[in-house]
């Protein structure tokens, strides 16, 4: 999966603030990713994340 610093992920399971959009801060074999509603920033392992990665929103697209 091509996710890059910068982009936007929607993820199938929603964080506790009950928003499932993030960003992208920092990709490889783990990725730091921050809420966009409350900012709590979480690292989580690569097999992890790809697996529930619904759809990645690129800078250009927006």
């Amino acid at each position: 999966m091509d996710v890059q610093v910068g982009d936007k992920i929607l993820v199938k399971k929603p964080h506790p603030c009950q928003n499932n959009e993030f960003d992208v801060l920092r990709v490889g074999m783990d990725f730091r990713i921050r809420c966009t509603k409350c900012g709590h920033e979480i690292m989580v392992p690569r097999a992890k994340i790809e697996k529930n990665i619904k759809k990645v929103i690129r800078e250009a697209e927006r």
